[in-house]
């Protein structure tokens, strides 16, 4: 389905996205300067390492934030314009009183947020942690979604487990001390316990997660046409180092493996992580993907109500 509304997203939208990335390159945007929220510097450094932040027509103020529950701290504070996140933080955050909306969104069919215990654990299986302490980092965060979803995919009751939320650094020493059983967690963090600490993996996500990152922008950054067209600008470049990692293999593991300070076969390992993210649509389907993790955070008891998630998307950015 993701590849398809993919296709549909490129196939009708080449000419908009011409005429867009004509108009961001016209307009004068040498007085904006946008304000991007990174989760651990990710794609700061993604974006250098592919040359994709030479000859910004704008300035950018990056803010760097160890999780996506203080990324979205942030936005809804409005001390940033902008920052990318899986949907469950996201929709957690929009019903926590947050007034962001998504902007721009791709998917990768759900791989980057993996369950691990510590390499000689007699655990081998979701179902082994059975009275067992996991820490899926924060509350409301992607790997607190996988949990979930593990627990149920597998017939474990939730009360048969005890959950830790704890910050990624916090769940970090937690786990290299032997003090949590099991942790949930993505990206840098799990490369990290995986290449430094022999940490195995038991559920990757695939079928359970959504496998959407969501760039959201705050109200006053949409109230202003020239954030506007930097935003449409900055998810082109976006989208630009996806195709870069898919392109360009060797170059996408040099960049991953010196950034996160991990060997070659970590590197390989994560890799397409990133290299199957495509672009998707701000459309209905969309709406109904956010519409399926708040019922699940319902379902749970971590989230209450009923939110209107139209509300909460901008389906006007040009498709730059």
């Amino acid at each position: 389905m993701n590849d398809l509304i993919s296709r549909r997203y490129f196939i009708l939208g080449g000419a908009a996205l011409l005429a867009a990335s004509r108009t961001a390159r016209a307009a004068d945007l040498s007085g904006v300067t946008l304000r991007v929220a990174d989760q651990v510097g990710t794609y700061k450094s993604k974006l250098t390492a592919a040359g994709l932040l030479d000859n910004l027509p704008y300035k950018i103020e990056w803010s760097i934030y160890p999780a996506a529950v203080n990324l979205h701290e942030a936005l809804k504070a409005d001390a940033a314009d902008i920052g990318g996140a899986n949907d469950s933080p996201t929709v957690s955050a929009i019903a926590n009183g947050s007034n962001v909306s998504a902007v721009a969104a791709w998917g990768n069919g759900g791989s980057g947020t993996y369950i691990l215990v510590p390499k000689d654990s007699p655990i081998r299986s979701v179902e082994d942690l059975r009275g067992k302490t996991v820490s899926p980092t924060t509350r409301g965060s992607v790997a607190h979604f996988l949990v979930v979803g593990a627990l149920q995919k597998a017939g474990v009751p939730l009360d048969q487990v005890k959950l830790a939320f704890l910050s990624p650094v916090d769940a970090g020493a937690a786990f290299a001390s032997g003090s949590i059983d099991a942790w949930a967690t993505w990206n840098i963090y799990a490369a990290r316990s995986r290449g430094q600490l022999g940490a195995r993996v038991i559920s990757d996500g695939a079928g359970i997660n959504s496998g959407l990152y969501v760039l959201s922008a705050t109200p006053s950054a949409l109230r202003d046409p020239g954030k506007v067209l930097a935003i449409a600008d900055f998810s082109n470049r976006m989208e630009r180092s996806f195709a870069w990692s898919r392109d360009n293999k060797a170059a996408h593991i040099a960049w991953f493996k010196a950034w996160a300070k991990q060997d070659d076969a970590i590197a390989e390992a994560l890799y397409n992580d990133d290299a199957q993210y495509r672009r998707m649509a701000i459309d209905d389907a969309f709406v109904g993907r956010l519409n399926k993790t708040f019922d699940v955070w319902k379902s749970v008891g971590l989230l209450s109500g009923d939110i209107d998630f139209n509300r909460h998307v901008y389906r006007e950015l040009p498709l730059a």
